[in-house]
């Protein structure tokens, strides 16, 4: 049995983004991670599946999953296990976020650990809300406190009237609590009643509020918005400065609710090119490839060399034949006498990351766009293996047929409705209202229907009736609408950036109809 260690790693204000880089390497060797709520948990996926995942705490009524010695206990138990253990902690680790009590029982049981830093919300809440906590024309420092002090410290006075007076711009966290009584100890103290000064709540996500006012006005601007926890508190002169700096809740897709119902292997492009843009992704993979047990494939693969055209439909497509390919015992050197056809970027992007340069993207990404390009070769005779997905439409194996094409059409995958989707999408229906669906093939609308009616039965489309539609292309659309979709966007151009600029401009234009 090897040595066990801890890293105590800062999983950043919440933006998954703001994970650092050795931050991400500690996840990636982890057998154990135990997460606190204010750690997003999409930063778990960087853990190798086999990872135990331990969900140390929660907020809000009740207790703690864990209370701090039952989790100092945990992580002593993990590592004299000889276990590599992640305790991943929101911001950082030891800007009140106890991991300096941590490593002192880690200490004490002879156990190794690093400190892994992270971005304190200290630092970036205001950051992300436009406030600069420190600027040379206004002000030159900073000062960090917990709004809640530990009852149990042997001096737990802060010295409010040091601070009233200081200067400095003041960051108060873990603070809504106790709001009122800081906010009146610090005017108490000298402070100025017309301090600039906010409150923001959930920094750096989608999530993100801020409420703005003065020193004396805050508290019950708060409560008349109904604030909860977690939230950050600024305050000082440079709060003022927000109104021409604020960024992050100005981008188009900011608060907007969107649901990417991809393949979770194909998901993560899509989702940045939204997030980037503001939105709250909520990723709810409906279709997940299973791979066909394929005798015909096997037979094609041996006689690869007969064939003067490969034609490939799909990224998935790509990775199911290439991957079939190599397991055989071949190599890429066994292509050279065909040619390849790709329909759509996507297609062609996954043969280029495996050095294969297609000979011919069609500009329409459908089989009906690559009939066309095709029109100026001569096809009588010839062979082409078209390996591709189960229950694909049949207008392309036509098409060539009818040149006097040799097709040999290949079943290769099959997409089908993942095990938890029904569970996961009802999970996401409860946490509120979408406010677009997108669908990048018409498999996911069919399987996204599906599992809709028996998420709610009652309800089903009921739920999602407000949102927008949005569709990669004019199959994926015939689909959604022959199921009584109403289809609201579709890019000119068939492909995931071109569909997230789509729905960016949809929503730019709402706003301005509008206003």
């Amino acid at each position: 049995m090897g040595e066990g260690i801890v890293y105590l790693v800062g999983a950043g204000p919440g933006d998954p983004g703001c994970l650092t880089l050795r931050g991400k390497e500690c996840l990636e060797r982890a057998d154990v991670v135990v997460y606190d709520y204010l750690a997003n948990a999409d930063l778990l996926q960087h853990a190798p599946a086999r990872a135990e995942r331990v969900f140390a705490g929660k907020h809000g009524a009740g207790p703690h999953l864990l209370e701090q010695t039952e989790i100092n206990a945990l992580l002593v138990e993990r590592a004299r296990a000889g276990l590599t253990v992640v305790r991943l902690k929101g911001g950082d680790p030891l800007v009140f976020g106890r991991g300096g009590e941590e490593a002192e029982a880690l200490l004490a049981a002879g156990l190794r650990f690093e400190i892994v830093p992270g971005v304190t919300s200290a630092l970036a809440a205001p950051a992300y809300a436009g406030i600069p906590v420190t600027h040379r024309d206004w002000v030159s420092g900073v000062t960090v406190l917990t709004g809640h002090e530990s009852p149990g410290k042997a001096d737990a006075r802060v010295r409010w009237d040091q601070l009233a007076t200081a200067g400095n711009t003041l960051v108060l966290l873990m603070g809504l609590t106790q709001l009122r009584s800081n906010l009146e100890s610090l005017l108490a103290a000298g402070l100025a009643p017309g301090t600039p000064a906010a409150a923001i709540r959930w920094a750096s996500t989608p999530r993100q509020r801020v409420v703005e006012g003065t020193a004396g006005s805050l508290t019950e601007l708060v409560a008349a918005q109904r604030l909860r926890p977690p939230v950050t508190v600024v305050i000082g002169d440079v709060v003022s400065l927000r109104g021409r700096m604020r960024w992050f809740e100005d981008r188009p897709l900011f608060g907007r609710r969107i649901l990417v119902t991809r393949t979770r292997a194909q998901a993560s492009r899509f989702s940045r090119l939204l997030g980037e843009q503001g939105a709250d992704v909520v990723e709810c993979p409906v279709i997940e490839v299973r791979r066909l047990a394929s005798p015909e494939l096997e037979a094609a693969l041996e006689r690869l060399d007969s064939y003067q055209w490969i034609v490939l439909t799909s990224a998935n497509g790509v990775e199911v034949f290439f991957d079939r390919l190599l397991a055989s015992g071949r190599d890429l050197r066994v292509l050279h006498g065909a040619r390849i056809a790709a329909i759509g970027t996507e297609t062609a992007r996954s043969l280029e990351e495996r050095h294969l340069k297609p000979d011919l993207v069609p500009d329409d990404f459908r089989a009906e766009g690559l009939l066309e390009a095709m029109a100026g070769y001569d096809l009588k005779g010839a062979r082409v293996l078209l390996p591709r997905a189960a229950g694909a439409r049949a207008v392309l194996p036509d098409g060539l047929r009818s040149r006097g094409a040799d097709v040999d059409e290949v079943q290769t995958y099959e997409s089908v409705a993942p095990i938890e989707g029904t569970e996961r999408l009802r999970a996401v229906l409860e946490d509120g209202p979408l406010d677009c669906l997108t669908f990048t093939s018409s498999s996911t609308v069919t399987s996204f229907l599906g599992l809709l009616d028996r998420a709610d039965e009652k309800e089903g489309r009921k739920r999602v009736a407000e949102a927008r539609v949005a569709c990669i292309g004019p199959i994926t659309a015939q689909t959604a609408r022959e199921a009584g979709l109403r289809v609201d966007v579709m890019p000119k151009e068939y492909t995931i950036p071109a569909l997230a600029a789509a729905v960016v401009e949809s929503f730019r234009r709402g706003e301005q109809e509008e206003a």
